[in-house]
């Protein structure tokens, strides 16, 4: 009996991916073994995210890492960094500012609803340009003399997301913003893999990055990672731990936080609701030395593996068409049933509202399209995913 038995919750069939409404993915048992274990000893939290920021350095190229409570706490707790610096009155005002309130300037066509986590620290949203390309009124979109049109000295950071399509390029914004003295802090929640992505942002000259832990990495859902610029994850570090320390007895590791050059410790801060646990950030850093080991090759096989089964078993009597998709990142498999978008909405419902709960990915579902993705699937999944789909012929036939 499993522990949704006994809390008698049924388990779903999750064919969406990583999605946080759905739980997001399944950890690897040796992720799950490690938060177990860590979590029967109790540590110091700051040395362990100091050595979490040795390591996520490592992998990334930043000059210091702090693992998160997820992605978006990443990006509240990057743009308090800009705000406030290592200044300890700063922190302890947030979301409050002396004066006007600072900015984050930020491509139109980029908004997304995790940019509230900028908001949520205190800052107002800039936005620049008009991205034609997408409305159907032409082909442009921001470009990097827009965004240094907006700078002011209000402006705090400039905010990048991360997506094939992103324009201005990274490398544009980075110069743009660094001429004048601003940090670059980069959305890439969902940017992994491929593995090469974890250095690709710093690379080009991002000052802060921002990646999920609970998504392809493989850790926990609750779980993200924020690396670059050391005095900002200094900062971050600050506005997140437990800061209940008596007079003198905040002795960080230097390399992690320079407590020297505080001018007093802050109190608990904006990013205190967003803790991170032992056990989060020990099974992050498994899942991320598990995803590095494992590779991109081996990792995409392991995946197509389920989607190639289902489009064998499928192939000879699915009433339309199927695609087994191998170009991207992750290998997806679209079900194209006979009657359009009309018909693809029925099978998704179909599938959502039957026994067992079947979520697929309802993206293309205008397009006629049911999208499987692989990454959360667990054994049996292929199966019932078959099973369920033989009925639902054999019910319409």
């Amino acid at each position: 009996m499993t522990i949704y038995d006994r809390l008698s919750l049924r388990p779903i069939v999750n064919a969406k991916g990583t999605a946080t409404r759905l739980s997001g993915g399944v950890a690897q048992p040796l992720v799950r073994e490690a938060m177990a274990e860590a979590m029967g000893a109790c540590v110091d939290i700051v040395e362990l995210q100091a050595l979490a920021s040795t390591r996520i350095a490592a992998v990334t190229g930043g000059e210091a890492g702090l693992a998160t409570a997820g992605a978006a706490a990443g990006l509240l707790l990057g743009t308090a960094a800009c705000v406030a610096g290592l200044d300890p009155a700063r922190m302890a005002r947030l979301p409050e500012v002396r004066g006007a309130m600072p900015e984050a300037i930020m491509v139109r066509s980029q908004r997304n609803q995790y940019d509230h986590a900028l908001r949520g620290a205190g800052v107002r949203i800039v936005e620049v340009g008009l991205p034609d390309r997408y409305a159907g009124a032409g082909c442009r979109d921001a470009e990097p003399w827009e965004i240094e049109a907006a700078i002011n000295e209000r402006t705090v950071l400039v905010h990048w997301v991360a997506d094939a399509q992103s324009r201005p390029a990274l490398e544009d914004v980075v110069k743009v913003a660094h001429a004048h003295g601003l940090p670059v802090l980069v959305d890439a929640a969902a940017q992994l893999p491929p593995q090469a992505n974890l250095r690709r942002f710093i690379e080009a000259g991002a000052d802060l990055v921002v990646f999920s832990g609970g998504k392809a990495l493989g850790g926990p859902q609750g779980s993200g990672i924020l690396a670059g610029r050391q005095d900002l994850i200094a900062s971050a570090a600050l506005q997140m731990l437990d800061m209940d320390y008596p007079t003198g007895f905040f002795r960080p590791p230097a390399a992690f936080i320079d407590a020297a050059a505080l001018k007093g410790l802050p109190p608990h801060g904006i990013g205190r609701v967003a803790k991170v646990g032992k056990e989060q950030i020990v099974g992050l850093l498994v899942a991320l030395e598990a995803f590095i080991a494992e590779g991109d090759e081996a990792r995409f096989a392991r995946w197509l593996s389920p989607l190639q089964t289902l489009f064998d078993e499928l192939a000879p009597g699915f009433d339309g068409g199927l695609d087994l998709r191998r170009g991207g990142a992750v290998p997806l498999l679209g079900l194209y049933p006979a009657g359009g978008a009309e018909a693809a909405h029925r099978l998704y419902a179909d599938l959502v509202q039957g026994e067992p709960v079947i979520h697929t990915d309802p993206e293309e579902l205008d397009l006629g399209a049911v999208i499987l993705n692989p990454i959360a699937l667990v054994e049996g999944d292929v199966a019932r995913i078959l099973a369920r789909l033989d009925q639902i012929s054999h019910s319409r036939s």
